[in-house]
């Protein structure tokens, strides 16, 4: 009898593959595969030449740095700009405080024109940049993207004549970029819920309310109209911080102020809603105007289909800190667009915002968002984002990510049919972030009978790290709506899910603990162990429940 052949299994690769995964290149391997396409899929043929968003990430072996390389990137762009008479982005770049670095090697001019010539019409740095110190965000066409690469730093006649080094290899010439990255696009990924991690008790018994503490919102901003957000002034902000929007280069610092505060898809005010802010009808503070809560959310019917229903809440809606200031940061233009990006730029943001850690005014920062990870392109944890957010942390800054909502789909099976089934090592970027505190799911208000959300992205990571680190409610989840088209005197709030959900819970909770445990701020390794080791265990695989359900109260008390 013939022995049944079996089928091949998805997700594997040829050993060559694999091979040429590993080959050491200045084009990551994100770039490289973006830029080569899906054969399955072949791409419609462009007019002109073809560009590609893509993050430049600049030699620390260049002569003076990688301040100096990213200063000799900018100037041989404003050459390229000036050749074509072009001035609106070399004006804005300038605007932004474009300056030389002291220490900066002098270039020749002819250096310079002849980096410049790699540059073509349609080819764009933004101004974005100029957020950070080691990267540059572009718009580069293949070629470009190929000349960039290989580009290196011409040898002078001194450095001919000194012929060997003192370890006997000779002179090589210096690359001017370490790697160029794909933008990639990033996604987007409560009073029952308050109960569920006790920071009710934990105002009522410790006055944990986050007074003094600013927490920043990397998402799609924050509807500055929203009741919620006037109670207690959370959106105003101390002196010297101020709403920032990454979604368009904006160099006046007023407009830019004031796009953060517009939300045009709803899940960065729902995010922020759930960290801070409150409505009252009936409770002191009061929220003026507002003479009625509508919470809407949709139920399944009995033929299958949905449907959405609105309630009246009499009570109060509160966040995990009430009384914690939130700082939007817009990197999303909406649910389904944003770039890697304009993240990277709102982290260096904070960075320049808190004096690189010397005088830290922003606390912590929530990203309820990111992008699936492939050990293809990069190591786990070691992506720019993973990288930057790493670098946060140290800085004293607590980073709390979203695992992600890949944790369940499809397999094949033997026989080759499709099942439905739980897929472990699913956590997202930049949840895969060694010193990030990255968040699961659980049930609304029943977590040890419901366990871990089927949804939410298992560990572990690619090379071996448990995550994630801990869970919280992300199951139907009430918090802000739009404010838009709201009816006089009515709040809008609704109902969503998602580890997005989950994450600004332990926000939240963080920003309570660290307003009545001030001394702990700036120490976010350390908040991140008292936060593990108070967890509550759902007897769940550590995989799929980390350390285990946020608990703020057993927190404070450990303390």
């Amino acid at each position: 009898m013939a022995k049944r052949q079996r089928p091949r299994q998805p997700g594997t690769e040829p050993e060559d593959s694999i091979r040429e995964n590993l080959v050491k290149t200045r084009i990551g391997g994100d770039l490289s595969s973006f830029m080569k396409g899906d054969p399955d899929h072949p791409k419609k043929v462009a007019k002109g030449p073809e560009s590609f968003d893509v993050i430049i990430e600049f030699n620390r072996d260049f002569p003076g740095g990688v301040t100096a390389a990213r200063q000799l990137l900018f100037e041989a762009y404003l050459l390229h700009l000036d050749r074509i008479g072009a001035t609106d982005d070399s004006n804005n770049l300038r605007r932004f405080g474009m300056s030389a670095p002291l220490g900066m090697p002098a270039v020749p001019e002819e250096v310079k024109f002849d980096l410049s010539q790699m540059f073509s019409n349609g080819s764009r740095i933004t101004a974005k940049s100029l957020w950070t110190d080691s990267y540059a965000f572009a718009t580069l066409t293949r070629e470009a993207i190929d000349r960039l690469s290989s580009w290196t730093m011409p040898k002078n006649d001194d450095d001919e004549n000194k012929g060997e080094t003192k370890s006997g290899s000779k002179n090589k010439k210096t690359p001017l970029v370490y790697k160029i990255w794909c933008d990639h696009k990033i996604k987007r990924c409560v009073y029952e819920s308050v109960r569920t991690i006790k920071c009710d008790a934990a105002h009522a018994s410790f006055a944990a309310s986050g007074k003094g503490i600013v927490w920043a919102v990397a998402d799609t901003g924050i509807d500055g109209t929203h009741p919620h957000f006037k109670t207690l002034r959370t959106l105003d902000l101390p002196d010297g911080l101020f709403h920032r929007d990454f979604t368009a280069d904006n160099p006046d610092p007023a407009v830019a102020s004031a796009a953060a505060l517009i939300d045009n898809a709803g899940h960065g005010t729902h995010v922020a809603g759930i960290i801070a802010g409150r409505t009252s009808v009936l409770d002191e503070p009061k929220t003026d105007a507002v003479k009625k809560i509508c919470v809407k959310a949709e139920v399944r019917n009995e033929d299958g289909t949905k449907s959405t229903v609105k309630d009246t809440h009499d009570g109060v809606i509160t966040g995990m800190a009430p009384h914690c200031k939130l700082l939007s940061l817009k990197v999303l233009a909406n649910e389904k667009q944003g770039k890697l990006s304009n993240l990277l730029a709102a982290i260096g943001y904070v960075q320049r915002s808190n004096d690189y850690g010397r005088n830290i005014k922003i606390h912590g920062i929530n990203l309820s968002l990111g992008y699936p990870f492939d050990p293809v392109w990069f190591a786990a944890g070691q992506s720019p984002l993973c990288v930057e957010v790493d670098r946060l942390v140290r800085s004293g800054v607590c980073v709390v990510v979203a695992a992600g909502n890949a944790g369940y789909g499809t397999v094949t099976q033997f026989s080759g049919a499709p099942e439905r089934a739980a897929h472990s090592g699913t956590i997202m970027d930049p949840g895969n972030a060694a010193l990030a505190i990255t968040v699961g799911s659980t049930h609304r208000d029943m977590p040890h009978t419901y366990g871990v959300s089927y949804f939410s992205s298992k560990g572990p990571t690619a090379d071996g790290r448990m995550k994630p680190d801990l869970v919280a409610p992300g199951e139907r989840i009430i918090s802000c709506a739009l404010y838009n088209g709201a009816k006089s005197g009515e709040a809008p709030f609704r109902e969503d899910t998602g580890t997005s959900m989950a994450t600004p819970h332990v926000s939240g909770a963080i920003a309570a603990f660290l307003s009545v445990r001030r001394e702990f701020l700036g120490q976010p390794e350390r908040v991140k162990e008292i936060f593990i080791g108070a967890a509550t265990d759902l007897k769940r695989r550590p995989e799929f429940q980390g350390a285990g359900l946020l608990d703020l109260m057993r927190t404070l008390q450990a303390v």
